[in-house]
Order: C-alpha cells, then structure tokens, then sequence
C-alpha cells in the first residue's frame, strides 16, 4: 500500500515512524503532503485544514503519504487522503506524562510554574489554569486532543464509548508505542511493506538522566487525571493484541521481532560509528543534530566515515532528524 495517512500523535515514538514514512517516500518515488509555507505541522495545534498542505490546490486527493503532526478532523483529510490507509499510535499515559512535562517545561504554563512531575500531578488544578488552555493542552489528555477531541471534556461512559467508535470508524490500525516492535510487524502486515521498510533507529529520544521517577501515587493520578486518555490507551492495547492474533499470530510475531531486532543490529553496526545514540554535545555533524526542547537533552547519531555512497544514503536517512528530513523532501518536491 502507498497510499497512507499516519496521525502523529505526541511523545508517542511518532517521529521514528515519521522517519520510517519519510524513507518509504523517497524508495518509491512518491509524494508526502508537506506543511504549507515550511511549517513544521500541518496547522497543529488547530484543527487540521485541507489548505495547511503545500500545493493542496493543485495536487488535490493526489498525495501518497500525509504523516506530519495535525489534529484530526476526517472531513478535511478525507480531501487530502482518500479513507483508506489511516493509522495511528498511542503510549501508555502513564509515562507519556511524564515525558511531555520533562520536554515541554519550558513552553507549557502548567509544567513551568511546578517544580517537577510529582508535585505537579499532586494538584494538577493548582497549576493547570482552564484560561491557559490553549497553551496548557500538553498537560492533560494530549492524545485525546490528537484525534480532534476535547481534552477537557467530562468523562462521560456514553460520550467515552462514542470517540472511540469514531476512531475505529475512522482508522483501521491504531499501534502501542509500548510494544514498538511488534507495533512495526503488524504495520509491515498491514501496509503489505517489506522488513527494510520498517526496520528503524529510535529517533528524538532522550538521556536517561532526563527521566523524572513518578512515585506511585502520581502514576495512580495520572489514570484520573488523563482518564480520557488512560480509556482511549485500554481500549487499543486490547485491539492491537487482538489484531495481532487474528492476522499473525503471537508465534510467528515472536520469530518476526527477532528478525528485525537483528536486521536493526546489522544495520547499528554498519552505520553508527557508537552503536547507540549519543548525548547532543557528542554529535560530530551538527547536521545531524536533533532539535532540542525543554529539560529533554535529545540524543543523535555520528555515522562511520568510510562508508561507500550508497550505504552512507541509507544510513544518513535512518539518522536524519525530522525537521531536517522534512526541509529536504520540501526542496525536492517543492524547488
């Protein structure tokens, strides 16, 4: 399938799978639905529009790929991409809290004026102002407000059972960024893709000395505070892991895991000169160099130096940061 349109949502491993969308443009020749005037999203945090992509008037429903970050809204991507390939991805809340407080500090009200993830989750209402809700919405239910809902809505069963209907109307896989693996075998499946296509190097990452430890009362509130989203998480880990049954089987997902896992290896040491990601300070090519945000300390790559031309493309493009691999394919295919 080349015809696809992936929901980005937030601190959810998303710009790995962008990067992964972004190589399969370029290996079959095909065309992304950029973010008009070089923008970084497409209009996010406001609702998506058709016209938020570059050319949307010349090139119509004629787009393969549409994976930037945009808040749903079907009718308007229905006009971008046909309904047929959407697909999505969710964390568990519990540490996805914890991440976008760590790298949205600097820029979310609710986040800056607390002194950490604990003592802000103790009384969430003390920091988190309804007046600030348009800058605050990182702060509570993000992945709610990802698929076009309102992150402050009352957690009504009836509603609650209504926006998830919506989303399985409206996408045919949601993945578990908590099971990335399997996430990308059942992607491989569904899109009919090859191995290569999904095989990947976890991009926009942090250092582990980042990483708030939540006591176990925060975790508990998180479930209450963000119950919008703990719902929307339940709900699709269990379709995922059903889904996972019915067209692969946990057996053979356990032998396909392992073969990625090992064709990722292959790939670390043929092109990573550390074998892992390294700390911002420690990138050699500053072209490389991931954007940074808040307290996140994002963690790159440095790539061998004696590798052959080919190999060095493949491996430049499984490095490449996002905002960097987006202002490229903007220049090949808007010059």
């Amino acid at each position: 399938k080349t015809n696809v349109m992936f929901l980005k949502t937030h601190k959810t491993a998303s710009s790995t799978v962008l990067n992964i969308m972004f190589r399969f443009v370029e290996k079959y020749n095909l065309t992304v639905a950029l973010p008009a005037d070089q923008l970084v999203h497409l209009g996010y945090p406001n609702t998506f529009l058709a016209r938020f992509v570059e050319d949307f008037e010349a090139v119509g429903q004629n787009y393969n790929i549409m994976c930037n970050h945009l808040r749903f809204n079907p009718s308007e991507v229905q006009k971008v991409m046909a309904a047929n390939s959407y697909f999505s991805i969710l964390r568990n809340p519990i540490s996805l809290l914890e991440s976008s407080y760590i790298y949205y500090k600097d820029s979310v009200p609710a986040f800056t004026i607390s002194k950490d993830v604990n003592e802000y989750l103790a009384s969430p209402m003390k920091y988190y102002h309804p007046a600030d809700y348009w800058q605050n919405i990182y702060a509570r239910n993000i992945m709610w407000f990802d698929f076009g809902y309102d992150n402050n809505a009352e957690d009504k069963q009836q509603y609650v059972q209504t926006v998830l209907e919506e989303i399985e109307q409206n996408f045919h896989l949601i993945l578990i960024a908590d099971y990335f693996d399997e996430s990308m075998i059942l992607l491989k499946h569904e899109l009919c893709w090859d191995l290569d296509d999904v095989v990947y190097f976890k991009l926009n990452s942090r250092s582990q000395d980042t990483i708030q430890t939540l006591n176990p009362e925060s975790k508990e509130r998180i479930k209450t505070w963000c119950s919008l989203d703990w719902k929307l998480y339940l709900h699709f880990n269990q379709s995922f892991w059903r889904k996972i049954e019915e067209t692969i089987g946990l057996e053979e997902l356990a032998k396909e895991v392992n073969l990625l896992r090992s064709r990722q290896k292959e790939l670390m040491e043929t092109c990573l000169l550390d074998r892992e990601a390294v700390g911002k300070d420690h990138i050699k090519d500053k072209a490389l160099l991931p954007f940074q945000s808040g307290a996140a300390h994002i963690l790159g790559y440095n790539l061998k130096q004696d590798l052959d031309k080919r190999t060095l493309k493949t491996c430049q493009k499984m490095v490449m940061p996002e905002l960097q691999y987006m202002s490229y394919l903007y220049a090949v295919q808007h010059p």
